[in-house]
């Protein structure tokens, strides 16, 4: 189970990244600086693996929120290196989060329970349907209001399992 962590503020810069000699790789991977609003910054190594929400395309300026293994190592730089599971455009009326849901929906921060409603749409990160029950798994969920209760909780417009 991956244990995932967020970073949440502004695009500063986007470059090409190298990961090897071979030319073949060029242009496929980013590396993409985030600026929080305490001016702490960290590099998001962005994959082609890297899920973007709603597939939306970012540019600098754009406020993101960045979703990463924190349990996976980092280089000893300054700013941070982390490979980017997950990075989410700032949108109104929309929230998301990534996260392991338990078998009762629940996040594994406790902070968020799921109520899966009649239009909850649930997908694969390809956009294919999922069939089974999203629970015990690392979800992508994306959602509008919650209740004021503790653990929150929502019936989310989206659901997207991460196989």
């Amino acid at each position: 189970m991956i244990q995932i962590q967020s970073f949440r503020g502004t695009i500063t810069m986007i470059d090409d990244f190298w990961i090897s000699e071979d030319k073949k790789d060029t242009g496929c991977y980013k590396l993409m600086s985030v600026e929080n609003e305490y001016g702490n910054i960290l590099n998001f190594i962005v994959t082609p693996a890297t899920y973007f929400v709603n597939h939306v395309m970012v540019r600098v300026g754009d406020m993101v929120t960045g979703f990463y293994n924190k349990n996976a190592p980092v280089p000893l730089i300054f700013p941070p290196q982390l490979h980017a599971i997950v990075m989410a455009r700032d949108t109104q009326y929309q929230n998301v989060k990534v996260d392991y849901f338990n078998s009762q929906l629940l996040s594994g921060d406790g902070q968020l329970k799921l109520n899966i409603g009649p239009y909850t749409r649930i997908e694969l990160e390809n956009g294919q349907a999922f069939t089974k029950n999203p629970a015990n798994r690392n979800l992508i969920v994306i959602y509008g209001a919650t209740t004021r209760s503790i653990p929150a909780q929502t019936t989310p417009y989206k659901i997207i399992v991460m196989c």
